[in-house]
């Protein structure tokens, strides 16, 4: 045993006292869910739980966080999720093989008048053309 004195405290130390390092704790999933639902009651406070379960605040407050984080992340991905889309068949009337289904139609409206253009559908290009133009 030794003795030191320094600004008149006496210091005494063991020589034989051997200092072990301390391990790291691994806990169980178990054990974390336990400790965290036991942190999320209302009224409790998370040192409170953290010295009933031996445990560092700062390290069950992280764990709660994190539990907090992946409920509301898979509230969200919930609340995205749409039902999947069902085919809805729809019945179309007959196709008609009149002369007036297979004409382009264009009507133009300047104030009372209106005009109405039939253009052979074959020529649709032709049609593109001028309407291009008369728009200019």
């Amino acid at each position: 045993m030794s003795t030191n004195e320094r600004n008149g405290h006496v210091y005494i130390m063991e020589e034989s006292a051997e200092v072990k390092p301390t391990r790291r704790r691994r806990h169980s999933a178990e054990f974390k869910a336990q400790a965290i639902k036991a942190c999320m009651q209302p009224g409790v406070s998370i040192a409170a739980v953290a010295l009933h379960y031996r445990l560092n605040a700062n390290l069950l407050r992280r764990w709660v966080a994190t539990e907090e984080e992946t409920q509301a992340t898979a509230q969200a991905l919930g609340a995205m999720a749409t039902p999947g889309a069902e085919f809805v068949p729809l019945s179309l009337p007959a196709a008609q093989t009149s002369t007036a289904t297979q004409d382009i139609v264009i009507e133009l409206r300047r104030g009372a008048t209106m005009v109405t253009i039939r253009w052979p559908y074959a020529a649709a290009s032709e049609c593109a053309r001028w309407l291009q133009g008369w728009l200019r």
